[in-house]
């Protein structure tokens, strides 16, 4: 039963990622917790090891044929492994309550930008 609920989310997530680009991680926490009944931690810690995968699959596609800056993609690759080995070492620290907080208001805050500043 699982596997099934997984595997729709995976689509749906996927399609998501296909579609915009990114926003595919924003989703999958919720969805994690709502629909397959994961631990607020454990669906952050699933959804960061789902990334790597997704954003491969997405980079190709995305980049074939297009002229990208691959200078900058290894200094923000470089900035976001940094951050991103700090956040999961503060991922284990914090309560799953505090986790939910901090998740929604950066999605909102990112939510709000793109509405009025976009």
């Amino acid at each position: 039963m699982k596997k099934s609920k997984t595997w729709t989310i995976g689509i749906v997530i996927g399609f998501i990622n296909g579609l915009f680009g990114a926003g595919g991680g924003s989703l999958l926490v919720p969805a994690l917790e709502k629909f397959a009944k994961y631990e607020t931690h454990k669906a952050h810690a699933t959804t960061v090891a789902v990334i790597l995968p997704l954003s491969a699959i997405s980079a190709v596609v995305y980049t074939w044929g297009v002229d990208v800056d691959w200078g900058a993609v290894l200094w923000v690759s470089a900035g976001g492994i940094a951050g991103g080995v700090a956040g999961a070492k503060l991922l284990s620290k914090l309560a799953g309550m505090w986790l939910n907080i901090l998740f929604g208001l950066f999605l909102a805050t990112g939510a709000i930008r793109m509405i009025f500043i976009a």
